[in-house]
């Protein structure tokens, strides 16, 4: 009797998000769970190789075998235009304890784009292709390598171009985000274009762009035929969503979600512990901004949320809104 044959692993990976996915963020998504690996938000790399010391300090995971007190991966992620200095601040990175080196070509921010990094690349893949061959020969062998793009800058007629201009570099992953920079988050993620993508290389491909939940990853994983998946803002929305997406993987019913506002506490301490008390008000309520979408009773009640004048008094607001349901 033959055995059943066994389903592929559906790689799920928390994607890096400027000004929010810091290792207090990462660290509260790792708590839930779900996900094989996160992305730290970027390290600028422009005027210079940036030292080892400052990666233990931005990506804090570094100085624990690159993982978070839960156990997950975390990769440190780069963003530059200068192939000498990329390389050295990736080599620096793993001396840091970084296992993983991601480079972004994705960024759509003016700011980014302005000083010549992150999507703006995308208009040579030559570029590209110079900075991942570079930056791979600095690296040990052991030290993994990947690249995030988007489909391009102002149009796809790149694409693939770029793809082929990143594998030829001896890359081993790429995420995809379905978009151009000049779409910025609009209009829908072009799935089908990282199918093709898919189809034409033997890089590892992770989908990214409006996956939210299952049904979304269900839709992606049936149009790309990618295996991997990377989610953003849809794990700020919903900070249980990989371990709603593993219990349906798996034929399960999600377990009751831990109480959000056990959740939204434990940030809360962790972010005083990390920020002053501005900083710390300032990332709550941009979370509760994420969370609206996922959570109808922070949605009607956002205005007085973002009224609130101390942490101290958004904290209680959270505890009498989301205890009362």
């Amino acid at each position: 009797m033959n055995p059943t044959p066994q389903k592929p692993h559906i790689t799920l990976a928390v994607a890096p998000m400027e000004g929010v996915m810091d290792h207090t963020m990462r660290r509260l998504l790792s708590q839930v769970g779900g996900m094989d690996y996160l992305v730290s938000e970027f390290v600028r790399v422009s005027q210079y190789a940036i030292p080892s010391h400052t990666f233990k300090r931005l990506v804090p995971e570094n100085q624990d075998q690159a993982r978070t007190t839960h156990n997950h991966p975390v990769y440190t992620q780069l963003l530059g235009s200068n192939a000498e200095l990329m390389a050295q601040s990736a080599l620096a990175a793993s001396e840091a304890g970084a296992t993983h080196i991601d480079i972004n070509f994705g960024c759509p921010a003016k700011r980014v784009n302005g000083h010549g990094g992150g999507s703006v690349l995308l208009q040579d893949p030559n570029i590209l292709h110079e900075i991942m061959h570079v930056t791979r020969l600095a690296l040990p062998s052991h030290i993994h390598l990947s690249a995030k793009i988007r489909l391009g800058y102002e149009d796809e007629e790149r694409l693939f171009d770029n793809v082929d201009a990143i594998e030829s570099a001896g890359t081993e992953k790429l995420t995809v985000h379905g978009r151009t920079k000049v779409d910025g988050y609009k209009p829908p993620a072009r799935w089908e274009k990282i199918g093709q993508i898919q189809d034409r290389t033997k890089m590892e491909v992770v989908a990214n762009g409006d996956i939210v939940d299952i049904d979304s990853l269900i839709r992606c994983q049936a149009i790309t035929g990618c295996q991997h998946f990377m989610i953003g803002r849809g794990s700020l929305n919903n900070p249980f969503v990989f371990q709603e997406i593993r219990s349906h993987l798996a034929g399960k019913v999600a377990p009751p979600q831990q109480q959000l506002v056990e959740l939204f506490l434990d940030y809360s301490q962790q972010l005083q512990q990390e920020y002053d008390e501005v900083a710390t008000l300032g990332r709550l309520k941009q979370w509760c901004g994420h969370l609206r979408f996922n959570f109808p009773v922070i949605k009607a009640n956002l205005q007085s949320l973002r009224r609130c004048q101390s942490t101290q008094a958004l904290n209680q607001l959270i505890k009498e809104l989301l205890e009362t349901r």
